[in-house]
C-alpha cells in the first residue's frame, strides 16, 4: 500500500482526542487494509492504568476484535508518532509490514520534556530499542528459567487439540 494522507489525518485525529478526553495521551493510530480503516486507537495508558495501551496497540486490538482474528497480514499502520519498541513488536506479531508515522520519538520526547514526570513517563528511546531486541536475560532485565514439566505438558495438550487434520 502506498502512503495515503487521509489515513494519517485520521491517526492524528485520534491523537487529538487527548486534548478533550481526560486520561488520554496525544498518540493515535489507525490500521488500514485494502483501503479501509479496520482499527483505530488512542493512547489510554493513564486512563486504563495500562502501560501497553499505546495508540498503535489499541488500533491493533480494535482491528483484531472487529475481524475476530489475531493476525493482520496485508495491513498497514498509520501513527501520529514513531512507534516505540513495544508497538513495533506488536506489529510484527500480527504481521503488519508497513508503518507510516508523523513525528519521531526523539521529537515527541523533547516536546513533552516540559510535562512534569508524574504526568508523563520519559524513557531513553535508544535503550528501550536495544533492550527489546535482546534475548531475555541478556539486557538490563534479569531473567531465570525454571523449567516445568507441567507447563510443557499443558502446551503439548493444547497443541494436540489444535492440530489441523
Amino acid at each position: 500500500m502506498t502512503y495515503d494522507p487521509r489515513f494519517m489525518a485520521q491517526a492524528i485525529a485520534q491523537s487529538a482526542r487527548a486534548l478533550e478526553e481526560p486520561g488520554l495521551e496525544p498518540f493515535g493510530a489507525v490500521v488500514v487494509r485494502e483501503g479501509q480503516v479496520i482499527g483505530q486507537g488512542a493512547n489510554h495508558s493513564r486512563k486504563h492504568f495500562d502501560p501497553t495501551s499505546h495508540g498503535e496497540t489499541e488500533a491493533i486490538r480494535d482491528a483484531c476484535r472487529r475481524l475476530q482474528c489475531t493476525a493482520l497480514p496485508g495491513a498497514t499502520l498509520y501513527s501520529s508518532c514513531e512507534p516505540c519498541a513495544l508497538c513495533v513488536a506488536t506489529m510484527a506479531i500480527v504481521g503488519i509490514e508497513t508503518v507510516y508515522f508523523a513525528g519521531s520519538l526523539e521529537g515527541s520526547n523533547a516536546i513533552l520534556a516540559v510535562v512534569p514526570e508524574p504526568l508523563r513517563a520519559r524513557g531513553d528511546v535508544a535503550a528501550l530499542r536495544a533492550e527489546a531486541g535482546r534475548p531475555i536475560g541478556q539486557g538490563v532485565i534479569r531473567a531465570e528459567a525454571h523449567p516445568s514439566p507441567e507447563a510443557e505438558a499443558i502446551l503439548h495438550a493444547w497443541a494436540r487439540r489444535h492440530i489441523a487434520g
